[in-house]
């Protein structure tokens, strides 16, 4: 059972007592029939293989209060793209496939890079974005739900409990951002526990307190990449393109959303995905270049709010951070002890010296351009410079549904 302590500005909803599911489900049936719910699904084809989204699709099955369920589909050719089809097709909600490397959908941004409309580059965030659109040009949908396709431990609690606190709109909920705890026979979420959470504590140590790092860090897992929000917010935040999307949404919601409209939600009692390499040696893989990407995101965004982060400041972080963490992974080390968890300290202080290495690489990035990639335009923008850019997404998207490339070369 979950404490019910709320330990900083943004509301928590925590699971107390037994499960509540069927509560749940009968409520959310009501309030869907008046506030309908899109569920985006960011999947690489490579992910259909895996046991993961074959399990997640089965759950969904049985889920009767979601509207519309969209697949952002990436790095897939024309005869995987039928196979995906295939493979959501036992779905019975309204499904469609967002083909990203198809003709359709790349026309699309083309034009909007003549129109120099910058899309980032290909990945979880544009895909998320294009996604997004569609859901935003049929109007179909008044809550966008998301979340990753390789969650092992997925359960109907998870998206019950992520879409509520929006879809009842008796709470008042705009944005809802997923927690849950990240513990098997060890601790896992290196990325938050050893790097984020250290890193901004270290920030407001060096650089002084700022709202957004107190607004980050009241976040138990300000990394998770399940979120539930109403689609007014789709149409202005903007999101960015690499592994800073968690970081670069929870600031564009800082900027766009009132706090009291704001929660996050413990939507499991344990959640399992499959883990990234550390990727010690190579800044482009891994975690590594997750922490890179998080960084710049982070320097960026600070940047944005008038936080001077001089060289000085951001050597002085880099030691400042480097004891932090050094902390953190004793007070891990003794949380681990009293459950009985195995714990290897050698390798928690292994990855806190590549998260070190990432975030020298990161400084360097910022200090050359404190810019850096713009992140993606929000929607609001993007119909203002393209008015009929709706009507082209929904026809690609429907083109590409209704086209079965059976002996066609591919």
């Amino acid at each position: 059972m979950s404490d019910f302590h709320q330990n900083g500005l943004v509301t928590v909803l925590h699971r107390l007592g037994a499960s509540n599911l069927e509560q749940l489900e009968k409520e959310l049936e009501r309030h869907a029939a008046s506030n309908p719910i899109a569920l985006v699904l960011p999947s690489l084809y490579s992910e259909l293989e895996n046991p993961a989204l074959k399990h997640i699709v089965q759950v969904l099955k049985d889920i009767r209060y979601v509207n519309e369920i969209v697949i952002s589909l990436d790095r897939a050719s024309a005869l995987e793209f039928r196979l995906a089809k295939q493979f959501f097709s036992v779905l019975p909600q309204r499904v469609r496939i967002v083909w990203n490397d198809g003709a359709g959908i790349q026309d699309i941004l083309k034009l909007l890079a003549n129109t120099e409309i910058d899309t980032g580059l290909q990945g979880k965030g544009r895909g998320c974005w294009m996604a997004f659109g569609y859901v935003l040009a049929r109007g179909q949908s008044n809550v966008i739900a998301l979340h990753d396709c390789d969650i092992l431990s997925y359960n109907r609690e998870y998206l019950a409990r992520l879409c509520y606190p929006i879809v009842n709109t008796n709470l008042g909920y705009e944005f809802c951002k997923g927690y849950y705890s990240r513990v098997t026979n060890r601790l896992h979420g290196r990325v938050t526990r050893l790097y984020l959470t250290p890193l901004i504590r270290s920030l407001q140590q060096v650089a002084g307190s700022h709202p957004l790092l107190t607004f980050l860090d009241s976040f138990r897992y300000p990394l998770a990449g399940e979120f539930a929000m109403v689609r007014d917010l789709a149409w202005i935040n903007r999101v960015p393109g690499d592994w800073g999307l968690e970081v670069g949404v929870l600031s564009e919601i800082y900027r766009n959303c009132a706090l009291r409209r704001i929660c996050q939600a413990d939507i499991a009692d344990a959640y399992e995905h499959k883990h990234q390499s550390l990727s010690a040696d190579n800044a482009e893989q891994g975690l590594q270049k997750m922490c890179v990407d998080i960084t710049k995101s982070l320097f960026r965004n600070l940047a944005s709010e008038g936080v001077v982060l001089s060289e000085a400041v951001l050597k002085t972080l880099r030691a400042t951070y480097l004891q932090t963490a050094q902390e953190a992974i004793t007070r891990y080390q003794n949380d681990a002890a009293i459950n009985s968890l195995q714990f290897d300290r050698h390798e928690e202080r292994m990855a806190v010296e590549v998260f070190l290495k990432g975030m020298k690489i990161a400084t360097e990035a910022f200090l050359d351009d404190p810019l850096g990639v713009p992140m993606i335009s929000n929607w609001s923008r993007v119909t203002g410079a393209i008015p009929d850019i709706f009507e082209r997404l929904i026809g690609a998207v429907e083109r590409d549904h209704e086209w079965d490339p059976v002996g066609d070369r591919v």
